[in-house]
């Protein structure tokens, strides 16, 4: 029981650090804020698939960050 509360913890922690870094994008370009976005959706589904590793929560972001930039570099 311990290890499912500490995981629901990390994964509520996560996504509430990234939406309150994701309220200082007023001023990013559109390709800048789907890349921003995509790392945040990356990171959240990363630590959810890998079980709260930190290993995990990174690499999501990685992925998330590069696919949103891709993209935000359609968009006009």
């Amino acid at each position: 029981m311990k290890t499912m509360n500490r995981f629901a913890v990390g994964t509520v922690t996560v996504a509430i650090l990234l939406g309150l870094g994701l309220s200082a994008c007023g001023n990013m370009s559109t390709r800048e804020k789907d890349a921003a976005i995509g790392a945040a959706a990356g990171a959240v589904t990363g630590n959810v698939i890998s079980g709260g590793s930190t290993a995990g929560t990174v690499g999501g972001a990685i992925v998330g960050g590069v696919i949103g930039d891709q993209v935000g570099k359609d968009k006009r």
